[in-house]
């Protein structure tokens, strides 16, 4: 009998003494974050570090006190649902989304992790939240909807060549998103007097095809919306459009820094670190459903003055005034 009651006083000293053991564990439980992309890493470098630079400023270290499983695509947007379904084995707590196609195939996946979206043209037209104050399920984050954006750069291109009449204006049909792009340049366009020629690029083979059509076609500048497949080949279009002696307006300053012309648009980089408020509030207890969609609040205007000089083109100082950056 005593040796019963020894055993069972040891047992219990044992089961005790595991107690702090296992709230210590808990306590120190590393969150685990996944980030899903289309493009590849060099891609979106600079979007990469503002999200690493966001999470250090609210405390999170990557490989510290945070771990972050990177997927990316490398720019075959038919990867993305295996890595989604990857991330959603690995149990993450969070997966961050670098555009509408990973959002997209994250939300197939899984329908109780939350999601972050980085950015997204539409939120509501693609059927990922059901409303901007309110997203009502497992996906939040930021929009980059922004009606005002295509006019602006419509009118930044009649800056630069008055006599603007003619613009191709090249996207991804296959995009979420591109459709009310389109329609948001048309509109811009049909306040401006200037006729637009829509040229669907689906894959890289397509590039060389549209620049053709669009000289057949007497176009007078370029209009490059936002794509993943064309982000990804920006040297080849920046290049493209030098040849073809086509002023172009690109969304994304990364064209410009790669030979572009000009860009001008939502300042990304600020979506990206803005991401890791987000992550945040989640590791911390809140619901997506309850977190409102931010809308950008930051635009920026880039550009390259040796791209003016090689197409015979001079920028108005007026116009240089207003950039926030130019190469020189």
């Amino acid at each position: 009998m005593r040796k019963k009651v020894i055993s069972f006083v040891l047992c219990a000293m044992l089961l005790a003494l595991s107690f702090p053991a296992d709230a210590q564990q808990q306590a120190t439980k590393i969150p685990r974050i996944g980030y899903l992309a289309t493009v590849s890493l060099s891609a979106i470098s600079a979007r990469i570090e503002a999200f690493r630079q966001g999470l250090r400023e609210l405390g999170y270290v990557e490989g510290k006190n945070i771990v972050i499983e990177w997927r990316y695509a490398e720019g075959k947007a038919d990867r993305l649902p295996g890595l989604a379904a990857e991330l959603v084995r690995l149990k993450v707590d969070v997966i961050v989304t670098a555009g509408a196609p990973a959002t997209r195939r994250a939300k197939e996946a899984t329908v109780t992790i939350p999601i972050v979206m980085t950015n997204d043209g539409d939120p509501v037209g693609t059927g990922f939240v059901a409303s901007l104050a309110r997203p009502g399920g497992n996906i939040t984050g930021l929009s980059t909807l922004a009606p005002e954006l295509s006019g602006k750069q419509l009118e930044l291109l009649k800056e630069i060549v008055p006599r603007l009449s003619r613009v191709a204006v090249l996207g991804t049909s296959t995009r979420p998103g591109n459709a009310q792009s389109l329609r948001e340049t048309e509109l811009a366009a049909g306040a401006f007097g200037v006729k637009l020629q829509y040229l669907d690029v689906l894959g890289p083979k397509d590039i060389e095809t549209a620049f053709r059509a669009a000289s057949k076609g007497r176009a007078e500048a370029v209009l490059v919306l936002n794509s993943p497949v064309l982000i990804s080949q920006r040297t080849q279009i920046a290049d493209l459009a030098v040849k073809s002696r086509l002023p172009a307006m690109y969304y994304r300053r990364e064209y410009v820094e790669d030979g572009g012309l000009m860009s001008y648009g939502v300042n990304l980089s600020d979506l990206d670190r803005r991401a890791a408020t987000y992550v945040d509030k989640i590791l911390k207890g809140a619901k997506p459903a309850d977190l409102p969609v931010e809308q950008p609040t930051k635009f920026e205007f880039v550009i390259n003055l040796k791209t003016a000089k090689q197409i015979g083109l001079t920028i108005p100082q007026s116009v240089l005034y207003r950039a926030d950056k130019v190469i020189k």
